[in-house]
């Protein structure tokens, strides 16, 4: 499966924080009932075995609904479950050594935080941005928040999709609008919702608006 942009639209991040009356398996299907475009799977604390289990049984229900599956930060998970991608940030593995390991058919995402970051990812073999945190977050407490300036200015300088990440909800997405971005990627917005297909629907709805279909 090759990265679209149409992908990027509502990109959802797993975190089990939120596991609870449901299992991750089930939050991720109602989610992609919701009318998410695109599933990352992030774990930092299952261990190997647990990992590709939970990986096999994601990436066999994201294709079910035709979805893209991604994989953070491990190629050899991602690749041995068959995923359709591999995101990695700037302190994980290189970009062009992920492309390398993982081959050419596997979609690359990579999170930059500036403009020669963005341009050397895309040269590297990246398909697709990750910028952020656009507004504060609590997911993610080692990153800056990024000026709207500064995410135009990355948008302008690339020529692959771009996808919004980091504190991102209903009540903020519209402020993303013209900033070049295609989408937008959320964690507790779709995941600690009580309703996640219902919370997703409204979201999809408001990324449509965002980006102007």
């Amino acid at each position: 499966m090759k990265c679209d942009r149409k992908h990027m639209l509502l990109y959802a991040v797993t975190d089990r924080a939120w596991v609870g009356e449901q299992t991750l398996y089930a939050q991720v299907e109602a989610a992609l009932k919701g009318g998410v475009s695109c599933v990352q799977l992030r774990e930092k604390d299952l261990d190997e075995k647990e990992f590709l289990r939970e990986a096999r049984d994601i990436c066999k229900l994201c294709h079910r609904y035709g979805i893209p599956f991604i994989v953070n930060d491990n190629v050899d998970i991602a690749v041995a479950c068959g995923a359709d991608g591999i995101h990695v940030g700037q302190e994980d593995m290189a970009a062009d050594e992920v492309r390398r390991l993982a081959g050419e058919e596997m979609i690359l995402g990579v999170s930059v935080h500036t403009v020669e970051e963005a341009r050397r990812a895309v040269a590297d073999g990246a398909d697709y941005l990750g910028l952020g945190a656009v507004f504060p977050t609590t997911t993610k407490t080692d990153v800056e928040q990024m000026p709207n300036s500064l995410l135009r200015e990355i948008c302008g300088a690339v020529d692959v999709p771009v996808v919004a990440i980091g504190g991102i909800n209903r009540d903020n997405i519209k402020s993303l609008s013209g900033s070049g971005v295609d989408g937008v990627a959320l964690v507790s917005a779709i995941f600690s919702a009580t309703d996640i297909e219902k919370t997703c629907r409204e979201l999809h709805m408001l990324a449509e608006r965002m980006v102007g279909l």
